[in-house]
């Protein structure tokens, strides 16, 4: 099944508000196995919006809209899907009782234009909406379907979870089984290059990359209407692909570097502690996320200043003065020192230029990450790009992944 999404609102065109819905919208898609071919955005405008549907039913057969279902004038969607496919509105008894309680609820007034929300197209499948008052619905037409759904997003998201995702896959959506590769230490550009041959090759399953934060994860996703049979398919490809990146391979599905290196941190029973600079407790705080944190984290210094480096951690003055607070020495001394202090098996140093200025005559980007076990202390050093909030996120997760593959006897990739 091909999917196209139709967003209304003038104030999309206009750039007040971005189309979050959309990405939503396909990331649901793509887990059910429906193709999003096509986005179009449209302005509240009758005219417009009925040339939009007339193409969109051209090359689709799943028609999602998303706005124009409040109570003002420029609200159109349904009256104009209504029209389009020859069918007129009715009310939903339903939906209006629950507009009526609303309004007496909060103590409001309800003006005449409120009760606008509860018509619904004619022969629709009604979907409720429990964040909010205009209903969604989904209508079966000569062989399309159209989904209608609010433009907001708190309304329009858990609508499409409780309610559209589950009718979709149960009546249009095909069997698929998808499984998420998450790489880190790798670009999205590199990773395509190893696997250019599969990727070209790819049917079923196929294989689709995406880059984020820094990271890159591949979504495999098998047809077969057995679960066995499709997960063989998945697990050919993945060996196909591990043979070749699998170096970077760190989790799958909603893993986050974190969430490994907490897990790998607890089933070895090591434990960890961190000195941070331009990170700003950030690591610390990634793993202080996971209940029973405790277990592993032992404690961390957020040692921004020199005076602090030097008062806390006792980094010597001549080190500060002659390598400086962005080097390799001072992030090796900060590792070993917050590791003894914290009485930890592990310690790690994050120092460097998050920008935007250069610090130390060095450029923004430049990262030097410590670490110490019971061995001694090493550094690797890292030129990272983007904001200064995407440095920042990058060095903690360059870091986490330094344990990682510590804890997994993977060499380090600096």
């Amino acid at each position: 099944m091909n999917a196209e999404l139709i967003a209304v609102g003038s104030e999309l065109l206009l750039g007040q508000i971005a189309n979050t819905n959309a990405q939503f919208i396909s990331e649901q898609l793509a887990g059910l196995g429906i193709n999003v071919y096509f986005q179009t955005v449209v302005g509240d405008n009758r005219t417009r919006l009925i040339q939009s549907i007339r193409i969109a039913e051209s090359r689709a057969d799943l028609l999602i809209f998303t706005g124009g279902l409040g109570p003002t004038e420029d609200d159109l969607t349904k009256e104009t899907v209504a029209e389009v496919l020859g069918r007129k509105m009715v009310l939903d008894t339903q939906a209006m009782d629950e507009i009526r309680n609303y309004f007496k609820t909060t103590g409001r007034e309800m003006t005449e234009n409120n009760r606008k929300q509860a018509l619904v197209v004619d022969g629709s499948t009604i979907l409720p909406n429990r964040h909010g008052m205009a209903p969604g619905m989904i209508i079966e037409n000569s062989g399309k379907t159209f989904l209608l759904m609010p433009g907001v997003p708190s309304e329009m998201k858990p609508m499409f979870l409780d309610f559209a995702g589950s009718y979709l896959a149960k009546n249009h959506a095909p069997e698929i089984h998808s499984r998420v590769l998450r790489f880190f230490g790798i670009g999205e550009s590199q990773l395509e290059t190893r696997l250019i041959d599969l990727i070209d090759a790819q049917s079923n399953p196929t294989i689709a990359p995406l880059a984020k934060e820094g990271e890159v994860t591949l979504r495999l996703t098998a047809r077969h209407d057995r679960p066995q049979e499709a997960k063989k398919l998945l697990d050919r490809t993945e060996q196909a692909i591990d043979q070749r990146v699998g170096a970077y391979l760190y989790g799958y599905g909603e893993d986050s570097l974190a969430d490994v290196v907490f897990r790998k941190l607890k089933a070895e029973k090591k434990t960890i502690a961190f000195a941070e600079s331009l990170t700003g407790g950030m690591a610390s705080e990634w793993i202080t996320a996971f209940p029973g944190a405790s277990s592993v984290l032992m404690g961390g210094v957020v040692c921004y200043t020199n005076a602090v480096k030097q008062d806390v951690l006792h980094v010597p003055a001549e080190v500060l003065d002659h390598d400086g607070a962005v080097s390799a020495r001072c992030a090796e001394l900060m590792a070993s020192s917050v590791r003894s202090l914290c009485h930890a098996d592990i310690g790690v140093g994050f120092t460097g230029v998050a920008g935007p200025d250069k610090s130390e005559g060095k450029d923004v980007g430049t990262v030097y990450i410590g670490f110490a076990d019971q061995r001694g202390a090493r550094s690797i050093l890292c030129h990272l790009s983007g904001t200064r909030r995407m440095i920042r996120i990058r060095s903690v997760k360059t870091g986490l992944d330094m344990v990682r593959r510590y804890l997994s006897h993977l060499p380090d990739l600096h």
